[in-house]
């Protein structure tokens, strides 16, 4: 079973109640902004997640129409951005990463910018085919595995 709290996802084995197998850090980075979120109702948001067709992987989604995908057997984790520029045809996602404070690189964004109106809260993944479906405000984003 999979349960999703504000800031990680959880994988539970049914027959081990005390503690989840699995826990997957979404944002961690938001854990020092917690107090304005809740005063903004932020903290209120119910993001969905969901697993891969093998259940070898898990997604969920995030603020700033960012979602964030698990691997569960590597523990390897990828944040992606749904955005127009990234649904054209042919269009590669790349990995987006959220610094924290000083020094940011060119391709990173502070957490001090992350629009907090745009989210995801709805996620699907095809049962058989590697397609995932993410809805971010009132666009609905599908994306697929590269066809050689």
């Amino acid at each position: 079973m999979m349960t999703r709290d504000y800031l990680s996802v959880k994988v539970w084995d049914l027959n081990m109640e005390s503690r989840p197998v699995e826990t997957h850090q979404v944002h961690e980075y938001l854990r020092s902004k917690l107090c304005s979120l809740y005063e903004n109702d932020c903290i209120f948001d119910k993001f969905e997640c969901c697993w891969n067709g093998s259940d070898s992987a898990i997604m969920t989604g995030s603020y700033n129409n960012f979602f964030r995908m698990f691997d569960r057997d590597t523990r390897r984790d990828v944040t992606l951005e749904a955005s127009r520029e990234s649904s054209k045809p042919r269009a590669s996602l790349k990995p987006r990463k959220v610094c924290t404070g000083g020094k940011r690189r060119k391709d990173e964004i502070s957490v001090d910018s992350l629009d907090f109106n745009k989210k995801i809260l709805h996620t699907a993944w095809h049962p058989v085919d590697n397609v995932i479906a993410v809805a971010a405000t009132n666009n609905l984003y599908i994306f697929q595995d590269k066809i050689n």
